[in-house]
C-alpha cells in the first residue's frame, strides 16, 4: 500500500439538513488528512444541496455532484464512478465519525487486508462518546471464514459505511439503483473479492436512528428485497464457495421467516398471496434443512417447526410476541 493513499469518502445527500454539518464535519476533522470527499446531492429538495457547496468553498477536499433523485444506491454509484482514490469510503449524511476512524482502519490495512471494518454505535445524538481505537481487540479473518460470519450478521456485515475497501475490490460491482434495501446485493459481492478482511472492536461510527428512515417506515412488499438480495447470495456461494451453502440457505430460511411474520400482519388480499407465494417457491429450493450444529436448541426447534407447518409457525411467533411471552 501507499504510504498515504487517498481516501474516496462517497457521501450520497438527501433530506438532511438539520444533519449534514455534523457529518461533514466529522469527516473533514480526521486525524488522516488525505481524503476526497465527494458530496452526490441527490435533488435533495431541503437546504442539503446549499450546506454542500459552503463545505466545498471552504474545503478543497470537498466535491459536489448535483443530481436529479433516484436513491441512494444511485447516489453512491455515481461516487464510485467519479472516485480517484485507492482506499473508498461510503457515509450516510445523517451519521458522523470518531476523529481517528480513517487513521485507525487504515493502519489494519496490511499483509494482504482489503476491507476493514470499526464497530458501530447506534444513538440519536449529536455527541456520542467512542473509541479512537488505541484498545481495540482486532481480528483478521481470511474470505471463507469472513463471508461465514457475514452471513450469521456477527461482524463484516451488510452496511458499508463503517468500513474501507480497496478500490479494485469493488471494481466495477454497484448497487442496485430504486430499491428500498440496496447494501446487501454490494456487500457479499465485495467481500467475495478480498483476500483478507479485518475488523476492530473499537466503536467509531455513529449511526442515526431515525424513525423516518426507509427501513423505520410502514412495512411494504419492497422489503422482500432482502430476500431477493439473499437468493442471490446463494446463487454466488454454489459457485464459488459451495461450502458455505448450507450456512446460506439457514440463514435464508430464517429471513423468510422474519418477513412472513412481517406480512401476516402488515399485508392483505392480494398482496399477502403474493408475498406467500414468493417465500413458497424459496422455501421449496432451500428444504429440507438439516439442524445447524452451532445453532441453539431454540432456533433449531423452530426450524423443525416451520418445515412442517411455515405459516402456521409464523402466526404463533406472531401471538407469542403479542402476549409479551416472546421480545
Amino acid at each position: 500500500m501507499k504510504e498515504m493513499p487517498l481516501i474516496s469518502v462517497i457521501v450520497p445527500v438527501y433530506r438532511v439538513e438539520k444533519y449534514l454539518d455534523r457529518c461533514l464535519q466529522s469527516i473533514t476533522e480526521q486525524t488522516y488528512r488525505n481524503l476526497e470527499i465527494i458530496l452526490v446531492d441527490d435533488g435533495s429538495p431541503d437546504g442539503s444541496g446549499a450546506i454542500c457547496d459552503a463545505w466545498a468553498a471552504r474545503d478543497s477536499r470537498v466535491r459536489v455532484i448535483h443530481k436529479e433523485n433516484a436513491g441512494a444506491g444511485a447516489a453512491r454509484n455515481t461516487g464510485l464512478d467519479v472516485a480517484t482514490g485507492d482506499i473508498v469510503s461510503m457515509i450516510d449524511s445523517d451519521d458522523y465519525l470518531e476523529i481517528h476512524m480513517y487513521e485507525h482502519l487504515l493502519s489494519l490495512m496490511q499483509n494482504g487486508v482489503d476491507i476493514a471494518e470499526c464497530d458501530i454505535c447506534w444513538t440519536e445524538r449529536d455527541d456520542l462518546p467512542m473509541e479512537d481505537g488505541s484498545k481495540a481487540e482486532i481480528k483478521v479473518c481470511d474470505v471463507e471464514n469472513a463471508m461465514r460470519l457475514h452471513i450469521r450478521d456477527e461482524i463484516f456485515c451488510q452496511t458499508p459505511p463503517n468500513k474501507l475497501y480497496r478500490r479494485e475490490m469493488i471494481g466495477d460491482i454497484r448497487f442496485p439503483e430504486g430499491n428500498l434495501i440496496d447494501d446487501e446485493y454490494f456487500t457479499y459481492r465485495v467481500i467475495g473479492n478480498a483476500r483478507k478482511l479485518a475488523r476492530s472492536s473499537a466503536c467509531m461510527y455513529a449511526y442515526r436512528q431515525q424513525p423516518g428512515s426507509a427501513m423505520h417506515k410502514t412495512f411494504s412488499l419492497r422489503r422482500l428485497q432482502g430476500l431477493e438480495a439473499k437468493v442471490q447470495r446463494l446463487d454466488y456461494l454454489e459457485k464459488k464457495m459451495p461450502s458455505l451453502v448450507y450456512e446460506a440457505k439457514f440463514d435464508l430460511f430464517f429471513t423468510a421467516m422474519f418477513l412472513m411474520q412481517e406480512c401476516l400482519r402488515s399485508l392483505k388480499g392480494a398482496e399477502l398471496e403474493q408475498a406467500r407465494t414468493y417465500i413458497r417457491e424459496i422455501l421449496q429450493r432451500i428444504t429440507p434443512l438439516e439442524k445447524h450444529p452451532e445453532a441453539s436448541a431454540k432456533k433449531n426447534l423452530l426450524l423443525k417447526l416451520a418445515q412442517t407447518n411455515f405459516e402456521g409457525t409464523c402466526r404463533l411467533l406472531n401471538f407469542l410476541i403479542d402476549m409479551h411471552v416472546l421480545t
